[in-house]
């Protein structure tokens, strides 16, 4: 494990989102959605996830993320992913990270 300084971890924005949108990406390497997500004064956003396995892409739309959004945009394939949609991998698929609770979206993660 490597240690890194709090002032490091500040840098990285991670904010609340909602999915509005959900669509398959048959030109991606590896199974994955097209997400455009609602980060409120932001803000729409798309990315690429990875979440097939565990996830359908009718029940993705409404639902509340986590997302790191201050990445350089990512091209993959014929898309340009704006965001990391953050989840645990679990030997069954990526489990998205999402609050327990309504929160407003846009929110930062403290």
């Amino acid at each position: 494990m490597e240690f890194i300084d709090f002032q490091d971890f500040k840098k990285v924005d991670i904010r609340t989102g909602k999915i509005i949108s959900a669509e398959d990406f048959p030109n991606a390497k590896k199974p994955a959605y097209k997400l455009k997500i609602d980060f409120g004064e932001i803000g729409i956003k798309k990315s690429s996830a990875q979440i097939t396995k565990l996830y359908r892409k009718e029940d993705l739309v409404g639902k509340n993320i986590i997302a790191v959004v201050n990445f350089r945009p990512k091209q993959i394939a014929d898309f340009i992913s704006e965001v990391l949609v953050l989840g645990v991998e679990t030997e069954n698929g990526v489990v998205l990270l999402s609050p327990d609770k309504e929160v407003p979206i846009g929110k930062n993660i403290s």
